[in-house]
């Protein structure tokens, strides 16, 4: 079959049924005839007068809220036509006895399919490979048959698959051979969060990492700016700021401005930040005690004034009450533009680490694209004394470099499941694909560690089946890990 296909008619099913199979929640559609496997069409969405069944029976309770949602949006006049599909088989059913099982795996209940099949004698089941349209049309309503001429024909793709060719295949054969589904609680839950995607970003990632499990979609969610995080872009330009921006703000108010922002940046990176020490005229700008001692000193403005190390020094000595813990504390100083020589003198003698807003902005940045993946003692060992921008820039370079290597390997357990058919993966024939492939250097032990921690409940990205060694152990995709921008 050639990449693009020349439609002119439309499939008519009601809207619900279209955003279910648009969801790759079900792969199937009931049809009023018999058709060839090979037929290709558009999805018209028609209104729920299609069905013989008020909706509330028509269709699962779980799925009732996304139902009613894409019923109401149905124009009476004209319909918007997102996807195209290729039927890749028809089962013409007639045995009641089938009819809880395909329930099961589909959005319609048991009683409307019952009615149906009472009705009209025959249930013919089309499975449906989907497709999306590289641009939605909109085609006037017709209503005289469920296919229906389109007003001219339409060339599309096979460029953007609602479901991978292995993820298909996986569920048109659960379909066929009617096995239950393996995550009926998964299901629920993710039928529980319809109607919290809509306002909700954490919700709808939670949405569609569990599609993604459930093997309901290869769609990779792109990734909203969360607005409780837009404070985040502003960490540099409050520490570097001149007096034109500062106009009807006092010295002090501009930097305890940027105090708060470095404390919430802290925060957010994992220190414990203790709210004791807050500042102010004559006292510590921030301290943290955990997960160690670090006590800062934050510089709003154009440049870092000569004497802030001997500050540090003296705010720290005389407020931490104990020499010992000022002495083990990791001491910093956070400000703009380039230090004097006489401060980075001072920052080397008293053993203190100096950089700049941007850095900070940096880190945060990192801590938000992947969290937790900042390690605060790993980051420790970069924080040198003097001026230690490049240093911190080295190690935000190896963590986006150490999670592109986890990406690929997520991506690579993906396409070789993809590529083969099988249904999971060994270490040793993951290791020699790799090694094809790529020109990080791993030996096959140094894989499976990663393989395991990708497959650690807390993250997800893959799972695994525990074998008797680590030779036999076997691992299979679950969701994608998104390959940092470096």
């Amino acid at each position: 079959m050639s990449n693009y296909v020349l439609i002119n008619t439309a499939l008519r099913l009601p809207a619900a049924d279209i955003e279910a199979l648009l969801q790759g929640r079900m792969i199937a559609a009931m049809l009023d005839m018999f058709i060839y496997p090979g037929r290709q069409f558009a999805l018209c969405p028609a209104d729920a007068s299609m069905n013989l069944l008020p909706i509330e029976h028509y269709y699962h309770s779980g799925f009732l809220p996304v139902a009613q949602t894409s019923l109401a949006k149905v124009n009476a006049e004209t319909a918007l036509i997102k996807a195209w599909a290729r039927c890749e088989l028809c089962e013409t059913l007639n045995d009641m006895k089938s009819l809880a099982a395909l329930s099961s795996l589909t959005i319609w209940t048991q009683e409307a399919l019952q009615e149906i099949l009472k009705q009209r004698q025959n249930i013919f089941l089309a499975y449906l490979r989907v497709y999306y349209l590289p641009i939605a049309i909109q085609v006037p309503v017709k209503k005289n048959s469920q296919f229906v001429a389109l007003p001219q024909p339409v060339t599309v793709s096979q460029a953007k698959p609602v479901l991978s060719d292995r993820l298909f295949a996986i569920r048109k054969h659960q379909l066929e051979t009617r096995q239950p589904p393996l995550h009926p609680e998964l299901e629920e839950l993710q039928s529980a969060l319809a109607s919290l995607t809509i306002t909700n970003p954490a919700a709808k990632q939670l949405d569609q990492d569990i599609k993604g499990f459930l093997g309901w979609t290869t769609e990779e969610l792109i990734q909203q700016p969360d607005p409780d995080l837009a404070w985040i872009n502003n960490i540099a330009a409050l520490g570097d700021r001149s007096k034109e921006q500062d106009q009807g703000k006092s010295n002090y108010q501009a930097g305890t401005e940027f105090e708060n922002i470095v404390r919430k940046s802290l925060e957010f990176l994992g220190f414990t930040v203790d709210y004791f020490h807050k500042g102010g005229a004559g006292g510590v700008d921030v301290f943290c005690s955990q997960p160690y001692p670090l006590i800062g000193e934050c510089k709003a403005g154009k440049k870092i004034p000569n004497d802030t190390a001997v500050q540090l020094l003296n705010l720290g000595t005389l407020r931490l009450q104990s020499q010992e813990l000022f002495e083990q504390a990791t001491k910093l100083i956070i400000g703009p533009g380039e230090p004097t020589t006489q401060l980075k003198d001072a920052a080397k003698v008293h053993s203190m680490t100096i950089i700049n807003p941007e850095t900070l902005e940096k880190l945060v940045k990192l801590q938000t694209s992947y969290p937790n993946s900042v390690d605060l003692f790993q980051l420790k060992e970069y924080l040198k004394v003097g001026q230690s921008d490049q240093e911190v820039e080295k190690y935000i370079t190896k963590v986006n470099q150490d999670i592109k290597l986890r990406s690929q390997l997520v991506q690579l357990v993906k396409k070789y499941l993809e590529n083969t058919g099988f249904e999971r993966a060994s270490v040793d024939s993951l290791h020699g694909a790799f090694s094809a492939t790529s020109f990080y250097k791993l030996q096959p032990q140094e894989m499976h560690e990663i393989l395991i921690e990708l497959s650690s409940p807390l993250t997800g990205y893959l799972g695994r089946i525990k074998g008797e060694n680590w030779r036999r152990d076997r691992f299979y995709f679950l969701r994608d890990l998104p390959t940092p921008e470096i």
